[in-house]
């Protein structure tokens, strides 16, 4: 078994295999931070602008609708392929893992934005009632009120939106991003190595089993109504 596993797999291609997931798992955390960043303040304000809400400005809402619209329809792929002048501006390079940060955290920022907003919305309208009776400025309803009621819906969509980065990060491998995607286009694909593409699906498999885990863990334990 060991001899087989040694055959398949030399050290040189477990190495190719350690440090495709090293790069995978570096694109995607970075992208959903940069992209929680701003895509969550982004889908609060989209939550609370609309009409009737906490701070009523339907233009600033729709505008920003607008444009978060417009992102999330445009496929990945294609987004990723027509902001490379953007990605070597930013990046320096359109090339490697560094860079398909860029189109990562593009696609990221309006996906964790929707979500946001969707978790704040399926708060208890109730709740902001009672804290307007009982004298809550908005920004005390929002702080207090909204993100924590709203923090296990929140959670459940940010471990959403990982899964979906670990899927565009295999994507971007196509454009020379680097990571699993890549390794198994160069290996798998172009060298005919079937055994190296089996090995990109299951650590794909595998970090999504693990991500979804962990999110579903936490937002078991940030949920109030199962402690």
């Amino acid at each position: 078994m060991f001899q087989w596993f040694n055959a398949v797999f030399p050290p040189q291609l477990i190495d190719l295999l350690l440090r495709a997931t090293g790069e995978t798992a570096y694109m995607v955390a970075v992208a959903t931070l940069i992209g929680t960043l701003i895509g969550g303040p982004l889908g609060i304000s989209v939550a609370v602008t609309g009409r009737g809400r906490l701070y009523g400005a339907p233009a600033w809402n729709r505008i920003a609708g607008a444009v978060v619209n417009a992102t999330r329809s445009i496929p990945f792929i294609i987004l990723a392929v027509a902001i490379i002048p953007f990605t070597r501006l930013v990046a320096g390079t359109s090339i490697g893992t560094s860079a398909a940060i860029v189109p990562l955290t593009v696609a990221a920022i309006p996906f964790i934005a929707r979500l946001v907003e969707g978790a704040i919305h399926e708060v208890d309208r109730g709740l902001i009632e009672a804290a307007h009776a009982m004298g809550a400025r908005p920004l005390q309803i929002v702080l207090k009120v909204l993100l924590p009621e709203a923090l296990p819906g929140i959670v459940h969509g940010l471990t959403l939106a990982v899964v979906s980065l670990i899927g565009y990060s295999a994507m971007v491998g196509a454009v020379g991003g680097g990571g699993l995607g890549d390794l198994g286009i160069r290996y798998g694909y172009q060298r005919f190595m079937p055994e190296m593409m089996i090995a990109v699906v299951v650590l794909l498999i595998v970090l999504v089993q693990l991500v979804q885990s962990v999110g579903d863990r936490i937002a078991k334990t940030v949920n109030k109504r199962h402690r």
